[in-house]
């Protein structure tokens, strides 16, 4: 009996069916496992989203935060820019004022001729609206570049509002999306 096919074969299905049940029980394990690492690096994502959504939306306020700057900064230099071509304006009306102390300046030279004492103090005068006139000349030349300087300014810090604007429009986009 010992040599019986039939317990033979019966020990051998038992034996498959032990270790079908150990690989089973071992497959099992290693599922669980596998699910467990899905599920925490799931959370983990989960947690990095939230995150993200969070600094997304603080990035975006900043943003918004530094086009109101821009907008600010861009109305300020428009008001000192027109404030540079007012006085400009009133520089070089000051300028063509001394062009006609010129005249004065020959007119009291006629009168020199018959007053020495007033002709030399006008003639001192006349060295003074030179030097005055020359001055003014520099200062409204002076004033020009500054308003060209100032509307250069003016363009270039409107052009850095339109590409602030630009970065933070998919972010102003995307905040409908966010609580």
């Amino acid at each position: 009996m010992a040599d019986d096919p039939r317990r033979i074969l019966i020990e051998t299905v038992a034996r498959i069916g032990r270790e079908t049940q150990l690989h089973l029980d071992e497959r099992d394990r290693h599922f669980w496992i596998t699910n467990l690492v899905i599920f925490v690096i799931s959370l983990l994502l989960v947690i990095l989203a939230i995150f993200n959504v969070y600094y997304v939306r603080v990035l975006y306020k900043d943003l918004d935060g530094i086009v109101h700057n821009m907008d600010s900064m861009h109305n300020n230099l428009s008001q000192v820019t027109n404030n540079m071509s007012t006085i400009a304006e009133h520089v070089q009306s000051i300028d063509q004022s001394i062009q006609y102390m010129d005249r004065i300046s020959i007119h009291t030279a006629e009168m020199s001729q018959s007053l020495p004492r007033i002709g030399n103090a006008m003639s001192d005068m006349a060295v003074n609206v030179d030097a005055i006139d020359k001055d003014m000349g520099l200062m409204t030349y002076s004033m020009f570049n500054i308003e060209q300087r100032s509307g250069h300014m003016t363009s270039n810090v409107s052009l850095i509002r339109q590409n602030v604007r630009q970065i933070a429009r998919p972010m102003g986009m995307m905040n409908s999306f966010f609580p």
